[in-house]
């Protein structure tokens, strides 16, 4: 995550998270540690995954003390194993207390969403078909979660509901029906977006194919289904398949040949890598 991306859209939300684990003070630090004492802690891995964050880690310490070095032997979309030292933290021993939930908060969602994605993004290799993720993200964690789903190997579908046109059931019944859906996203939206639809079944692909939808989304059908969908848009439209897409079930899907398959699961499922902070220590 480049400095400039930091800066604007998320040192905002990352001070939150400290107010919300700081609202006064830390009594605790405070309470052992009355004056400045500088230190370092190591920054280690408990389980063999894929590091995705740690520019977001350090940030956390940076914007309590702007004198915390943070300095690391890995990189994000390394593989790391159990044990492994990734790096080492020092400043004020006060900040380095403080911050440590916090910062191993990100980093470990971060990389638990960076190794699941990593572990399905595997089950595609050798198909032309890209992982997406979706909107189905933590609240005021998406900045970081979709960037984790890019470490581990899968792409960003839209970022939020101003990034691009997606008509889903609740839009086509609105609508009136999935032609005048496409129709009116057509007339609304600019020439330069595309016009994703959400379909059920085989005659809603015949209609969104008729009515020139450029993306159709294949969603929560069966495999024989899915196939028979491919083979009515012809190329006519790009193909995404969706609905409780998971590690254990993508196989199936591989064979399909739709362009995009999209996940939920990759960041509301995905368990956290394990990771923590130890051998806190006074150096002079």
């Amino acid at each position: 995550m480049n400095k400039i991306t930091m800066t604007l859209q998320a040192d905002h939300l990352i001070r939150e998270a400290l107010k919300e684990d700081i609202s006064s003070e830390d009594v605790s630090t405070n309470a052992v540690m009355k004056d400045y004492v500088k230190g370092q802690v190591d920054l280690i891995c408990k389980q063999d995954g894929i590091i995705a964050g740690l520019d977001v880690f350090r940030r956390v310490f940076e914007l309590l003390d702007e004198n915390t070095e943070a300095e690391f032997f890995c990189k994000d979309g390394d593989k790391v194993k159990c044990g492994q030292l990734m790096g080492s933290v020092t400043g004020d021993i006060r900040v380095l207390l403080s911050g440590e939930r916090v910062a191993l908060n990100y980093l470990q969602r971060m990389s638990g969403i960076a190794t699941y994605t990593h572990s399905v993004a595997e089950l595609l290799k050798g198909s032309r078909t890209k992982l997406l993720d979706t909107r189905k993200t933590t609240p005021n964690m998406r900045i970081f979660e979709k960037y984790a789903v890019r470490v581990g190997g899968g792409y960003n579908h839209r970022y939020n509901l101003s990034d691009g046109v997606l008509l889903k059931d609740n839009h086509i019944g609105a609508a009136g029906s999935v032609a005048r859906a496409v129709a009116l996203a057509r007339e609304y939206a600019p020439f330069v977006r595309k016009i994703e639809i959400e379909v059920e079944n085989l005659d809603m692909v015949k209609e969104a194919v008729e009515a020139g939808a450029d993306i159709i989304m294949l969603d929560n059908m069966t495999p024989d289904e899915m196939k028979e969908a491919v083979r009515i848009i012809d190329g006519r439209a790009e193909t995404e398949c969706s609905g409780n897409v998971t590690k254990e079930n993508i196989a199936r899907l591989t064979e399909i040949g739709v362009d995009y398959i999209s996940s939920g699961a990759l960041t509301h499922s995905a368990p956290i890598l394990d990771i923590s902070m130890k051998n806190l220590h006074a150096i002079g």
